[in-house]
């Protein structure tokens, strides 16, 4: 059981996948709004033999008019209100995954963070006060908050389920190809996009958060941590690496010579790492990801190149 926002939305996945909904192996319920109170307990309390719950909806779009209502309330209520479902009408239920994120981790007022190793032990500080700030600050915040708040249900409320996190920096990767058209693309995947339309030919912005994780790998790290036992009750900082805008342009002129005519050359400005290298970054420490869930992490050129091609095959 998949939840979807509307039947349009829920038609077009399973017009993709027609032998997953022929063998039953993908179902559908409408959820329209996950921060109404008890968006989740019709779907929950339908007395199906749920095993298993993923949790992956939050927004991540920084084109918002109110903070509260677009990014805080449906991450906030949507994760906690899911839990309170789970726990009074799934007594079956006995792991939840909840993708959050390295803004949950990351710390803005380090900056770049010379040197500091990030990992799961490290928590974002901002305030709800601060939330309000912007609507950067108010993502940030979201996930942060969202997470925390479930961590702190299993904490007081000692549900049936035991609890994972994934906390993925930048998400990158192919896209699926039911999209209505480019305009409806991640936000993530949005600098790959317009440096493939040209936007980025006479200078590259600033790459903002200097590690990514392929969609993939980050799907598949969801998966292993209901089959781990040792991932029972943890947060997985789920990243590949570092990457930069300045190297995607690379990755891309040497993979798509095609493209030649709108990408940035070598010689443009812009999109690289603080002084042109890593060592002036923040470290990272993924290594409970690979050692307990096992995921052995795709390199940034094959998850451009898988990108860039998905990109093509829907414009």
């Amino acid at each position: 059981m998949t939840t979807v926002r509307s039947q349009e939305k829920a038609d077009k996945i399973a017009d993709s996948y027609p032998e997953a909904v022929a063998e039953k192996k993908l179902d559908f319920a409408i959820v329209e709004d996950i921060a109404k109170e008890g968006a989740f307990d019709k779907i929950v309390a339908a007395g199906l033999p749920f095993e298993y719950v993923i949790h992956t909806a939050s927004p991540f779009h920084f084109n918002v008019t109110d903070v509260q209502k677009q990014l805080l309330d449906p991450a906030i209520i949507g994760t906690s209100g899911l839990l309170k479902s789970i726990k009074a009408h799934a007594p079956t239920v006995s792991k939840v995954v909840i993708t959050s994120s390295f803004a949950a981790i990351v710390d803005g007022s380090k900056g770049d963070a010379q040197g500091y190793t990030y990992s799961e032990k490290d928590w974002n500080p901002v305030t709800a006060q601060q939330a309000l700030e912007s609507p950067y600050a108010g993502y940030r915040a979201s996930k942060t908050l969202a997470e925390r708040a479930a961590w702190d249900f299993v904490e007081k409320e000692k549900p049936n389920f035991t609890l994972s996190t994934m906390n993925p920096p930048l998400v990158l990767g192919p896209v699926i190809h039911h999209l209505k058209g480019l305009h409806h693309l991640n936000t993530s995947n949005e600098r790959i996009r317009d440096m493939i339309h040209g936007k980025f030919k006479n200078e590259i912005p600033n790459t903002g958060i200097y590690i990514f994780v392929d969609v993939r790998d980050l799907a598949k790290a969801h998966i292993e941590a209901l089959g781990v036992d040792e991932a029972v009750n943890k947060r997985f900082f789920v990243t590949a690496g570092y990457f930069s805008n300045k190297s995607i342009a690379s990755i891309i002129r040497k993979n798509f010579p095609e493209l030649a005519d709108k990408l940035p050359s070598e010689s443009t400005s812009g999109g690289d790492y603080p002084g042109g290298s890593t060592d002036n970054l923040y470290k990272y420490d993924n290594s409970r990801t690979s050692d307990i869930l096992g995921i052995p992490f795709r390199s940034l050129e094959e998850c451009i190149i898988d990108t860039v091609k998905s990109l093509q095959a829907i414009s």
